[in-house]
């Protein structure tokens, strides 16, 4: 594989040397000791300011693992409203439909953590909260995450046991909301053509997967393809 080119130039070592596990020890104990305040950050709840921080976020990332440890992050997107806190130690978000890998479904039914990061465009701060996970397919809760008249098949209801507001160092860093590192469109293929590409597919068939992409835009936000 060829080294890996940033946007300045620069092309990052194609085979970077790694600590063993010793020296990775001892670099981790060099680092400064956490400060009081970092330290004690975490509730362990959902106050009211991280609560209607959630209620007002449109997006956030969710990860699992399996029963091996082996980790799994995937953003989940939906209007603002629709990611739900029940109560200071309990929070929901909807499984709206997807490409049914279902790794974050299949996760929890081995291994219940589950971590979130939540954002809302514009500022830069972020809610991190982290727990375990149970489904519902209670109706009440469902039709409260509705939208477009379509309710989620399940839900993913999350007991809380960590929660807290993190800081805005790294989103500041990327400059996520300035667009300054907006990249004009097109500079990718489609998600279409380039998964035909490592999949060997002719050209028809990558036509074919843009049309179905398209159509899967525009018609299974909420439900699943008719």
């Amino acid at each position: 594989m060829p080294d890996t080119v940033t946007p300045g130039g620069s092309a990052a070592p194609a085979a970077p040397e790694l600590l063993d596990p010793e020296a990775a020890r001892a670099l981790v104990a060099s680092y400064p000791a956490v400060s009081p305040l970092a330290e004690k950050k975490d509730i362990g709840r959902i106050d009211p300011h991280m609560g209607r921080f959630i209620s007002l976020a449109p997006i956030c990332f969710v990860a699992t693992a399996d029963a091996e440890g082996r980790g799994d992050v995937t953003p989940r997107g939906d209007p603002p409203g629709s990611f739900k806190v029940i109560d200071e130690k309990t929070i929901a978000l909807a499984d709206r439909p997807g490409n049914n890998r279902l790794d974050t479904l299949k996760n929890l039914m081995v291994n219940p953590e589950i971590a979130l990061i939540f954002l809302l465009p514009g500022t830069n701060e972020t809610v991190r909260v982290a727990g375990t996970a149970k489904l519902s397919v209670d109706p009440a809760l469902l039709e409260s995450m509705a939208v477009q008249g379509k309710a989620p098949r399940c839900a993913i209801v999350v007991d809380v046991r960590q929660a807290y507001l993190h800081c805005a160092k790294a989103l500041l860093r990327s400059k996520l909301w300035t667009g300054e590192y907006m990249l004009p469109k097109g500079t990718f293929p489609s998600i279409a053509r380039m998964i035909g590409d490592q999949m060997g597919f002719s050209e028809e068939q990558k036509k074919a997967g843009e049309e179905r992409v398209e159509r899967s835009y525009k018609e299974t936000l909420w439900a699943p393809m008719s």
